[in-house]
C-alpha cells in the first residue's frame, strides 16, 4: 500500500525557506501615519485660517450694517448709506475671496510637496525591500540547491 506524503512537513520547511519580513508592514504603517499627521496639519490650519477670515468679515459687515440702521434726517443720507455699504461690502468682499484664494493656494502646495516627498520616500523604501527580498530568496535558493 503506497504511503501518503507529509505535506505539512513540506510546507513548514518551504515557508521556512522563504521568511517572511513584518518590518516593512510595519515601516509602512509608521509613514503612512507620520504623512497622515502632516496632511492633517495642513488641513487644520487651513480651516483655521478660513474661519479667521471669515469671522473677521463677518464683523466688518455687521459694524458697517450698523451705519445704515441709523436714523437719518435727509431721504438722500439713506441712499448714500446703501451706495456706500455696497461699494465697502464689493471691495471687502474682493479682499476676502483674495484672502481665501491665497488659503487654498498654500494648502495647494503643502500638500504637493508632502506627496512629493511621501513618493520619493516610498520609491527608496520599496527599492531597499525588493533588494532586501532579492537578497533573501537568492540566499534561501542557493541553501535549497545545495541542501539536495
Amino acid at each position: 500500500m503506497a504511503k501518503t506524503q507529509d505535506f505539512t512537513a513540506m510546507m513548514k520547511d518551504m515557508m521556512g525557506a522563504f521568511p517572511v519580513d513584518t518590518s516593512a508592514m510595519e515601516d509602512a504603517f509608521k509613514n503612512t501615519a507620520a504623512l497622515n499627521e502632516k496632511l492633517s496639519a495642513v488641513v487644520l490650519g487651513a480651516a483655521e485660517q478660513s474661519s479667521e477670515i471669515s469671522s473677521k468679515w463677518t464683523k466688518d459687515a455687521l459694524t458697517k450694517m450698523s451705519d445704515i440702521s441709523k436714523a437719518k434726517t435727509d431721504p438722500a443720507d439713506y441712499a448714500k448709506s446703501a451706495t456706500d455699504f455696497a461699494s465697502a461690502s464689493a471691495e471687502v468682499a474682493a479682499e476676502n475671496m483674495a484672502a481665501f484664494a491665497e488659503v487654498a493656494k498654500k494648502v495647494q502646495m503643502d500638500t504637493v510637496e508632502l506627496l512629493m516627498a511621501a513618493g520619493k520616500d516610498m520609491g527608496e523604501e520599496a527599492t531597499a525591500a525588493v533588494k532586501k527580498a532579492t537578497d533573501e530568496v537568492t540566499t534561501a535558493a542557493k541553501k535549497a540547491a545545495t541542501a539536495k
